[in-house]
């Protein structure tokens, strides 16, 4: 009959146990043998908090790994949604002034977008008037230019032969006339579908962000109380200041590059010297080598349609400038919107290129800057995060 009654017996010592029996037998894993104690120092020791920290990291870096492949799946979605947020973020004080003055909000809404399209379009439209204008001379000079290139090649240090000069170019029209350069012209078509739906895409959202931003932001707070709703506030209040400051103290240095760079080309002489410039400027969004590569080009320009020596000026112009900017305008137009060492603008770029192409690298810079932004207001408008407070002091070279 005793096969259905619950025992309510425990593993409790015998009445008879001394205080001593009774502190041996707690120390076993309350009666648990001696099994179970070895598994807790297994665990408990250097090595098993070693392990420990190890699957802890493991975790963190598969859900980061399959953050990144989802987004690099949704990329239509995500680069339009991040593009909108970061243009919001800069637009944002000029929508804050006019409903400030009494602007309606979908009226402020519709003065801003307007004025992003005017000015997008303004540009473009320079740009096409630029190269149908200066496309003959550029097309004669460039004539002129590859006939002087020639002759610096076989004449100079370099003593090219026209056998290789003209098997340099049958290479490059065989690629051109072959099926790698039309699947590759192919892509090209289908890119240029998907950033049309994804462009669309952007003005739609950066609408909605416009007028309903703070709402957005809002609803997207209600499951937080108490210390996360504030962590919340600071979080979304560092990520507009953040982008809204990286783009348009990027803006600011990337328009002083363009002229600086385009008055040089002008002076030279150098064809399409707007456009150029306008490179110049959308390039210097790229840090550290955006501006290297844009000068680059405007220095080929310059040889194929100028010759070595106006190529070398622009390349001394391009130097300049960039020196000039990185030395005087940068540290103090950036320094509060992008407090990161160059090693971290440097890894993200890099990172971001390979995640996400030309966009990635645009993109890269200032999303480390927001997640860096977000670690120093975790625990309070001054308090970083435990983790990333200085513990000591640290040496300033």
């Amino acid at each position: 009959m005793g096969l259905f009654r619950r025992s309510t017996s425990t593993t409790t010592s015998p009445p008879s146990a001394t205080g001593d029996e009774l502190r041996a037998l707690a120390a076993t894993g309350s009666g648990r043998g001696p099994s179970w104690s070895a598994q807790n120092r297994l665990w408990s020791d250097a090595f098993g908090r070693l392990a420990t920290r190890c699957l802890q990291i493991i975790l963190v870096l598969l859900v980061a790994i399959g953050l990144v492949f989802a987004m690099t799946q949704l990329s239509l979605v995500v680069i339009p949604v991040v593009l909108a947020l970061v243009v919001s973020s800069a637009i944002y004080p000029l929508l804050a002034l006019m409903r400030r003055h009494g602007v309606p909000s979908i009226l402020a809404t519709w003065i801003a977008l307007v004025g992003i399209i005017v000015v997008l379009g303004l540009i473009v439209w320079l740009i096409v008037n630029a190269v149908q204008n200066q496309v003959g001379t550029l097309a004669k000079q460039a004539t002129k230019g590859v006939s002087q290139l020639q002759d610096f090649l076989k004449d100079g240090p370099f003593h090219i032969n026209d056998s290789q000069i003209q098997g340099a170019i049958d290479s490059a029209v065989k690629f051109l006339q072959s099926s790698t350069f039309s699947s590759g012209a192919l892509a090209g078509v289908s890119a240029a579908t998907s950033f049309a739906t994804g462009f669309a895409l952007f003005v739609v959202v950066l609408f909605f962000f416009m007028k309903d931003g703070p709402r957005i932001w809002a609803f997207l707070e209600r499951p937080f109380t108490g210390e996360g709703y504030e962590r919340a506030q600071r979080i979304g209040d560092k990520t507009v200041s953040t982008f809204g400051g990286y783009v348009r103290g990027t803006a600011t240095v990337a328009l002083v590059d363009s002229i600086g760079i385009g008055i040089g080309l002008f002076i030279i002489g150098v064809p399409l010297a707007l456009p150029l410039s306008v490179i110049v400027f959308l390039s210097a969004f790229v840090p550290l080598v955006g501006a290297t590569v844009a000068g680059v080009l405007a220095a080929l320009v310059a040889l194929v349609a100028n010759g070595p020596v106006a190529a070398i000026i622009v390349i001394g112009i391009v130097v300049l400038v960039n020196q000039l900017e990185g030395n005087f305008l940068q540290p103090v137009v950036m320094a509060r919107s992008l407090s990161l060492h160059p090693l971290v603008v440097l890894i993200a770029l890099t990172a971001g290129t390979i995640v996400g192409g030309i966009i990635g690298a645009v993109l890269a810079v200032p999303i480390a800057a927001v997640a860096w932004g977000i670690v120093t207001v975790w625990n309070g408008p001054d308090a970083p995060a435990e983790f990333a407070r200085p513990k000591r002091p640290e040496p300033k070279l």
